[in-house]
């Protein structure tokens, strides 16, 4: 049991996809420290899975989610507010390009690839935010947590439209932040480093990109579930109120490295 306690805490999650996922690592550690968990899923494909790992939670609710169509997205907050009566944290780990952007040429990025990634990957946080804002305002605050990727700041061969989308992500956080802060509603970024995840093994040359992290990071590793999860937890906790608007790094230190 980590140290922080979230009991009476409702949190909900969207993007676990399987136990790889960044956000099962996080749904971990907010299960732990005591909060109720309310896990979202995309399609009858991924509902089983999903499924199955919610009944590992001590507390949770399992709610279809498809955040490209608004009256889906409506449903899963109509299910926070009659089945729990509040929103403390808000867990935002959405991402997707078609894979064919991610093969090619950045050059050759088409508008429907772009578009597509953009909506998803990023404008999705923008919708869930002003969905959550009020239940959150209620509850006198909360936090909002999305993940990223340093392809936004530097280049990173092959994550081509992804890299456009997670940037147009970090200015999102950081807009949000502005406007949400005067409400207690902090929000905030986790760079994460290289997970062999669902997505991203639509990446190619993923164990090269791991290896090479691995090899250059100070730390001398590739970062886990559990190194995402613990820093969740210290920003969904009351240990990081003074703390908004930020892109923070776990990835073992790789981003500070230029040889």
């Amino acid at each position: 049991m980590y140290s922080i306690d979230l009991s009476g805490k409702v949190a909900a999650i969207f993007g676990v996809a399987n136990h790889r996922s960044l956000a099962w690592g996080v749904a971990q550690a907010l299960d732990q420290a005591g909060a109720r968990l309310l896990f979202t899923y995309q399609g009858e494909r991924l509902k089983d899975k999903v499924a199955k790992l919610a009944g590992t939670c001590s507390n949770s609710l399992l709610v279809p989610c498809d955040v490209t169509d608004e009256a889906s997205v409506q449903s899963v907050f109509d299910t926070l507010q009659a089945e729990c009566g509040r929103l403390d944290v808000l867990i935002h780990s959405v991402a997707y390009a078609p894979r064919e952007e991610l093969e090619g040429a950045f050059l050759n990025t088409s508008r429907d690839g772009y578009r597509i990634a953009m909506e998803i990957s990023a404008y999705s946080l923008i919708h869930l935010a002003a969905q959550a804002a009020p239940m959150m305002k209620a509850c006198g605050g909360g936090s909002i947590i999305t993940m990223t990727y340093m392809a936004s700041e530097k280049v990173v061969p092959k994550y081509n439209v992804m890299g456009s989308a997670k940037a147009a992500l970090e200015h999102g956080v950081r807009q949000l932040a502005c406007e949400m802060g005067p409400d207690n509603i902090r929000i905030n970024a986790i760079s994460a480093g290289p997970v062999n995840t669902l997505a991203a093994r639509g990446v190619s040359g993923l164990n090269e990109m791991m290896g090479h992290h691995r090899d250059k990071a100070p730390l001398k590793r590739n970062i886990t579930l559990e190194d995402v999860g613990r820093t969740s937890l210290y920003l969904a906790s009351d240990l990081s109120s003074g703390v908004t608007g930020e892109v923070i790094h776990v990835d073992a230190g790789f981003n500070i490295m230029a040889m």
